[in-house]
């Protein structure tokens, strides 16, 4: 760029040639035109210029960083984090190969609920996991979404594992499911791997994504940032309804419906971790939901914030994974959103909903 700032460029072809005639024409007309002055790079600076929308967009994202609590451990403890992430990928990658193994293949389902599926390809991810994780630290708490609460409780490391997030999407064969592995350190991420499941049937691909604590989010070892959006109008967003039809359901079934009207769209897709993921990946702008638990959020929500992004409570207040509320953005549109997120929470504290803790362990030390 800078070399055309201080010489025209060379022109080529069709341009050549007609620059070429009309100087023989001039010449021969006894006329010439003054080329104009090619400026330096100080008179280029000198030049009074409009403020840079990307800049003021950062600027935007920077205090909104700023205003609300970080999510992440600040240290990964006395674990480095290259050594804990790469039990974490092996981890999950190891729950994603038997998924993979399972993906094109008839499921055998099973019912937690009335709608609420788990199928064995859940539980066998679940086991491969346990077993990656226990070699490494067999003296670290870990919370499965299958096998519940293991190992010592005063461990400040927690694994909080989802070993098929997107349950009823992999038994229909819909995209998008994955596994979910974020580690805690004394209640707060320390580092965290999604691998998402991407395509469809016949032509499944995963794709990796993973962060540490101060050490940046990263997809299939290139580092990702979230969007520059900041306009709700221009955004993409997603959300996703629980198992309980209760007030909260209605409040989001609602807060649905007006997104979709002002925004460029609401998708619902059926994987916290996935939907997080997004967000970091710049692809869409928010997400938010109710009624999630530890193991749905505590990987996605350390990516989006290595990413750039902003994590808070649905009422805006700060956030932990033991928490029943999660909005994650790109920070530029994070206050836009709780203009009327936020109010609609706060109704339904008024209403009696519980939003206290979900469920943190007993002696599990934590820093809050």
């Amino acid at each position: 760029m800078a070399r055309y700032l201080l010489r025209p460029p060379t022109t080529t072809g069709a341009a050549a040639a007609a620059s070429s005639l009309l100087s023989s024409s001039r010449r021969r007309n006894g006329t010439s035109t003054p080329r104009p002055p090619v400026l330096g790079l100080r008179a280029l600076a000198s030049r009074p210029s409009k403020a840079c929308p990307v800049m003021a967009v950062a600027s935007e994202q920077s205090a909104a960083t700023a205003k609300y609590p970080k999510v992440a451990a600040p240290t990964t403890g006395p674990i480095p984090a290259a050594e804990l992430l790469a039990v974490i990928q092996d981890a999950a990658k190891a729950g994603a190969e038997v998924i993979m193994e399972a993906v094109n293949k008839p499921r055998n389902i099973h019912y937690k609920g009335v709608a609420d599926l788990v199928t064995d390809t859940d539980r066998l991810s679940e086991s491969v996991i346990l077993e990656v994780v226990r070699k490494s630290f067999p003296d670290h708490l870990i919370l499965g979404e299958e096998g519940g609460l293991i190992g010592d409780a005063l461990s400040e490391y927690l694994w909080c594992i989802d070993p098929l997030d997107g349950t009823t999407n992999f038994a229909h064969g819909y995209p998008s499911f994955s596994v979910s592995i974020g580690v805690l350190f004394r209640g707060k991420p320390a580092a965290s791997t999604v691998v998402e499941f991407c395509g469809g049937p016949m032509c499944w691909s995963t794709r990796t994504i993973s962060a540490s604590s101060g050490g940046g989010a990263y997809c299939n070892g290139q580092k990702i940032h979230v969007s520059q959006t900041d306009k709700v109008e221009q955004s993409l967003l997603v959300t996703g309804f629980g198992y309980e039809h209760d007030d909260a359901w209605l409040t989001n079934i609602n807060l649905f419906k007006e997104y979709t009207d002002i925004s460029r769209g609401v998708r619902r897709l059926g994987s916290a971790a996935a939907d997080m993921s997004h967000v970091a990946l710049g692809i869409t702008e928010a997400y938010w939901e109710y009624r999630l638990k530890p193991w749905d959020m505590a990987a996605g929500v350390l990516i989006v914030e290595e990413a750039g992004g902003v994590v808070s409570r649905m009422d805006g207040g700060e956030f932990t994974v033991f928490d029943r509320s999660v909005l994650v953005s790109n920070g530029a549109v994070h206050d836009q959103l709780l203009d009327r997120i936020g109010h609609a929470t706060e109704d339904l504290k008024k209403k009696g909903i519980d939003f206290s803790l979900w469920f943190k362990p007993d002696k599990y030390p934590t820093d809050f």
